[in-house]
């Protein structure tokens, strides 16, 4: 059964989980009391509550305007300044100490909507190959990196192209593989599946599958949402307003009706 939240109650987080010791194990995402607003005053967040455990795959689902993208934002400190906090497996999100921010941003990878946003160099190698370059690795070590990324998402025997001959799925599937480089502890993804061919789709999903990593999807593609993540939180107004298990938010018709939220037409979601 999904738990609708009112909106002046803090989201209830998740059981920590535990060590082999008993100690308790950093969540992925832990978002305290979070509230922003922008400069201009418009008000965008109003006290966010949310604990992302490790290896957890969430879908962030809400209209356009809910404040999903300024939640993500925060989580590796592009945006910042406002109330409360955001941790990630347990280090603070301050965009006041270079040393911890710059940890944070290996940590979170974040992979944009628009591929092409991402890939800037002359290879497929070269882009891969940037961000862990720029964290210090050289050589053999390097090399390495950058294999196992390029395998992780099928495109090892590509690493010698230029973006720009690819497909539009196969530029997606190397911008997942410039975060993978970073081994980052959460990967964001923005709208993933938009702009992909049904094959395309389908093959990013099983990449997404195999990842041992914890994922935090934004998408408006809710049957994408239901197929790769087991949890789903949805946001309205700056606040989250439900959060639960994908399947039983998308049954919830009066919820889906009152966010702005529908599956294709002709769609039925069952147990």
């Amino acid at each position: 059964m999904s738990e609708l939240l009112d909106p002046a109650r803090p989201v209830p987080s998740a059981r920590p989980a535990t060590g082999g010791a008993g100690d308790p194990v950093p969540a992925s995402l832990a978002v305290s009391g979070l509230a922003y607003s922008y400069p201009d005053g418009h008000q965008a967040l109003y006290g966010i509550d949310l604990r992302i455990e490790r290896g957890e795959r969430v879908a962030l689902l809400g209209p356009n305007g809910a404040g999903k993208t300024t939640l993500v934002m925060h989580c590796n400190g592009i945006l910042g300044g406002g109330l409360g906090s955001v941790a990630i497996a347990g280090t603070t999100v301050d965009r006041e100490d270079r040393t911890s921010l710059r940890e944070v941003r290996r940590r979170v990878g974040i992979v944009f909507q628009d591929p092409d946003d991402q890939l800037f160099m002359p290879s497929v190698r070269e882009d891969v190959a940037f961000g862990p370059a720029n964290m210090g690795l050289s050589g053999a070590q390097l090399d390495a990196r950058v294999t196992h990324a390029l395998e992780l998402v099928g495109m090892a025997e590509f690493a010698d192209r230029p973006p720009h001959h690819l497909s539009f799925g196969q530029r997606r599937r190397v911008a997942v593989a410039t975060v993978l480089s970073m081994e980052p502890e959460i990967l964001v993804l923005d709208e993933p599946s938009s702009n992909l061919d049904p094959a395309s789709r389908e093959d990013l999903a099983d990449i997404l599958r195999s990842l041992d990593v914890t994922i935090l999807m934004v998408t408006h593609d809710l049957l994408y949402a239901l197929e790769l993540c087991e949890r789903a939180v949805i946001m309205a107004e700056g606040q989250i307003v439900a959060d639960g298990r994908t399947r039983d938010l998308l049954r919830d018709a009066e919820l889906m009706a009152r966010h702005r939220l529908a599956l294709p037409r002709g769609v039925t979601i069952t147990e």
